[in-house]
């Protein structure tokens, strides 16, 4: 396969040699009214973040960048789109894996190999005062060379790779998956994220507690979960990862 070195057309790459977070920078730019299409990679990040204000541990080697959309509809679509985001990490990185068929998504922000994170995506989103979507920000960070420690998942990396080629690989699928979305509706998206995600009727644990078996998402990109003789449909939240070590 021949890989992207390069943004795909219509795509501006900003690369910075350290930020304190590539997603705030993004985001001040989004809110002063920077059109659609600028994409920001930093080396390394100072003040990386994750879900729930947790901190991104972001060392030199891995990739950290955010991009910007401005894709109008309706404010309900953030959830769509964040589904699009981690289809947009596993596509963009499966060029680089041994294994591609091992990358996996759970929901609804990382990439995972085996039981271990590879990658994340913190997306930020606003609404016009109509109630459309303004913009949109993926926030992506995934491990390459320098897959950090943490305490309570595994990580692993997929080695020395240069950052700014994972990143056009990344926007080179973000393309390709709007195209699908376009051609062939939202159903399709759907369709790719079960793909790559859990088995149907696997037992999924939330933070929290909460636990049932998985039954697949919802039009909006909720997570349905059986439990109790019911499916109920979880828009917010995040599935646990199993203890590391």
């Amino acid at each position: 396969m021949s890989l992207p070195a390069t943004p795909p057309p219509g795509w501006r790459l900003r690369i910075e040699d350290s930020l304190p977070s590539t997603s705030d920078v993004l985001q001040r730019l989004a809110v002063a009214g920077e059109p659609e299409g600028l994409a920001i990679l930093a080396r390394e990040q100072s003040g990386g973040k994750g879900r729930d204000g947790r901190v991104w541990s972001s060392p030199r080697g891995n990739l950290y960048f955010s991009l910007l959309l401005r894709p109008g509809g309706p404010v309900r679509d953030a959830g769509r789109w964040a589904l699009v985001a981690g289809l947009v990490m596993v596509e963009g990185l499966a060029p680089f894996a041994t294994d591609p068929a091992a990358l996996r998504l759970k929901w609804p922000n990382d990439v995972l190999m085996g039981d271990a994170k590879l990658a994340g995506v913190l997306c930020e989103s606003a609404a016009t005062v109509e109630g459309g979507l303004d913009w949109f920000i993926m926030g992506i960070g995934a491990n390459l060379a320098a897959p950090p420690a943490l305490p309570d998942r595994a990580t692993i990396g997929l080695g020395a790779i240069p950052p700014e080629q994972v990143a056009c690989s990344m926007l080179a699928a973000l393309e390709r998956l709007r195209a699908l979305w376009r051609d062939q509706g939202f159903a399709a998206i759907r369709t790719a994220w079960m793909a790559r995600g859990p088995a149907m009727q696997a037992p999924l644990t939330l933070r929290g507690g909460r636990s049932g078996l998985y039954a697949g998402l919802a039009e909006d990109g909720s997570l349905l979960l059986a439990a109790e003789g019911r499916v109920h449909a979880v828009a917010t939240g995040e599935v646990a990862y199993r203890e590391a070590g």
